[in-house]
């Protein structure tokens, strides 16, 4: 039975951050699911993609891109999922937030860019979600995208909620299953060093791309072969 990709987006993006990759995916006969994440909190977000990967009849190979990385941390504990992929991720340890993981290395230029705007929560306390100013999204997030492309995608953010930040992995997926990843060398939205220190601890098979943070929109053959190395890997 093949192996299905699932892509999961990040923050401040959603699955059509994919969108230069999954020709490449589709164009090889991988089968693929892009779901659309809520970006509510960590814990829920995970649990989503999770009910996702238990839809899917047969194995799964989870890809996350940024906050994505650490969503699938948490979502790849499901028993059909048979390895990981970061792009440009969070590799998060159990017990570890975004905030803990980010806060040992110095800020990127994402930091001094953010917006945050209240958003209603029926029932409870008002949220706040977290964005990236538009006139800094290009060169922030997607300094290498065509420029046309980067303005549009700076206008229809999808964003995070500022409660993600804090909430830390309950359980870190990479422990158990093999995991592959891409650090953004000239990532402004990621430290590369926290991905390159994430991936260290969790053992992830990594390589280096020159690219912003939309690495998979940016560079899309090289990501592609990364996750058709994968699953050369774990159909073996």
């Amino acid at each position: 039975m093949s192996t299905t990709v699932v892509l999961v987006h990040g923050a401040f993006a959603d699955a059509s951050s994919y969108a230069a990759l999954i020709p490449e995916l589709l164009d090889a006969g991988i089968p693929v699911v892009a779901p659309a994440v809520p970006n509510r909190s960590l814990v829920g977000d995970a649990a989503y993609v999770a009910s996702v990967v238990r839809s899917i009849n047969g194995p799964v190979l989870l890809v996350g891109h940024s906050y994505g990385g650490a969503v699938i941390t948490v979502a790849g504990a499901e028993e059909n999922v048979k390895g990981l992929v970061y792009l440009a991720g969070y590799a998060l340890d159990e017990g570890e937030s975004l905030g803990q993981l980010q806060g040992g290395f110095p800020d990127s230029d994402l930091a001094a860019a953010l917006v945050y705007t209240p958003f209603p929560n029926p029932g409870g306390e008002d949220g706040t979600d977290v964005s990236v100013d538009v006139e800094k999204f290009p060169h922030i997030f997607a300094a290498d995208v065509d420029p046309a492309l980067s303005r549009i995608l700076a206008v229809s953010q999808r964003p995070l909620a500022g409660a993600a930040f804090a909430e830390p992995a309950p359980v870190a997926a990479w422990k158990t299953k093999p995991a592959w990843g891409i650090v953004s060398s000239s990532d402004h939205t990621i430290n590369p060093d926290v991905e390159r220190f994430g991936y260290n601890r969790a053992g992830v098979k990594a390589i280096e791309i020159d690219s912003s943070h939309l690495v998979m929109l940016s560079h899309p053959r090289e990501v592609a072969d990364l996750i058709k190395e994968a699953l050369a890997s774990i159909d073996a």
